[in-house]
């Protein structure tokens, strides 16, 4: 009976053993191999994923969102470099000559163009040339009245309604942050506004629309409005397409960012300020506080 129970015990113990020896030696297999196989599905999926965009979307995809302008090298696009103001005021003539009667630029006082674009005469001169409502006065009674320097621009239509009626229901964007709200900033302004081409093989666009392949869907509202002297400029310049393209293109970076001058020159000044604050602070460092950490006080 003794012998029956202990040869019982001794295959109980044998396989309790064999069975944590297969546990041990399949867990950490399963383990690797569940991690590999999860590791390559993930893949998979990344890998179709991307394939799938890159030659079944991509052409829809183009389509839909615009070309992607190229980059240009604009005078004001450097770490330390600032707006050229002579390019602003032909910007400006461009944008009150040709923009101006579709688009507004609510967010810029006559104010803004003073030391920047124009004399203080100039502007006052500009802004008494448009009316503005003002009131109410003694009689309570609403007046018209020239403009000062503090009025903002004139709108080109009273509201949202009357600039969709005038442009078969596209409303024209305010032009105030342009080169902010859209990708590519003023490059894409550039582009869109000279790269009116023909409709190519296949792409249909709708009467009263016009095809430029930058703008998202490529049919867009708005016609080609620049053309080789259709602006004469006061002081001379040649007035091509390009050049007014990147006239208007410099006025509105510059109407979206007014401050951009004065930021950079505050940068330089902080930078100079954080050099001499970083240098002074290596200084004593090295040579005022280093030797008393590092002396040793010996008693006698």
């Amino acid at each position: 009976m003794l012998s029956r129970i202990a040869s019982q015990t001794a295959r109980r113990s044998v396989k309790q053993l064999s069975q944590q020896t297969r546990f041990a030696s399949t867990k950490p297999a399963f383990a690797g191999h569940s991690n590999k196989q999860a590791t390559a599905v993930t893949a998979g999926i990344i890998g179709a994923t991307a394939l799938t965009y890159m030659y079944v979307d991509a052409s829809a995809n183009m389509a839909d969102e615009g070309l992607h302008p190229p980059s240009h090298p604009w005078p004001h696009s450097g770490p330390l470099d600032t707006f050229d103001h002579a390019s602003i005021r032909r910007g400006y003539q461009v944008y009150r000559e040709v923009c101006s009667a579709c688009h507004s630029l609510d967010r810029i006082a006559w104010r803004n163009l003073i030391d920047v674009s124009h004399t203080e005469d100039e502007v006052k001169a500009m802004a008494e040339e448009f009316e503005y409502q003002d009131g109410p006065d003694d009689n309570g009674e609403m007046f018209m009245r020239p403009g000062k320097p503090a009025d903002y621009m004139p709108k080109a239509y009273p509201n949202e309604e009357a600039a969709r009626a005038a442009n078969a229901g596209a409303l024209p964007p305010d032009l105030s942050l342009i080169t902010k709200a859209r990708h590519g900033g003023e490059d894409y302004v550039f582009a869109l506004l000279t790269g009116y081409v023909d409709a190519p093989g296949g792409v249909e666009v709708r009467e009263g629309l016009n095809y430029n392949p930058y703008f998202p869907g490529g049919a867009i509202a708005m016609a080609q409005t620049l053309f080789d002297g259709v602006v004469e400029y006061e002081d001379g310049t040649p007035a091509t397409a390009s050049q007014m393209a990147k006239d208007v293109c410099t006025f509105l970076a510059w109407a979206a960012e007014p401050e951009h001058d004065e930021r950079k020159k505050m940068g330089m000044k902080a930078t100079v300020i954080t050099v001499g604050l970083v240098a002074l602070s290596v200084y004593l460092k090295k040579f005022k506080w280093a030797p008393l950490k590092t002396r040793k006080i010996v008693y006698k």
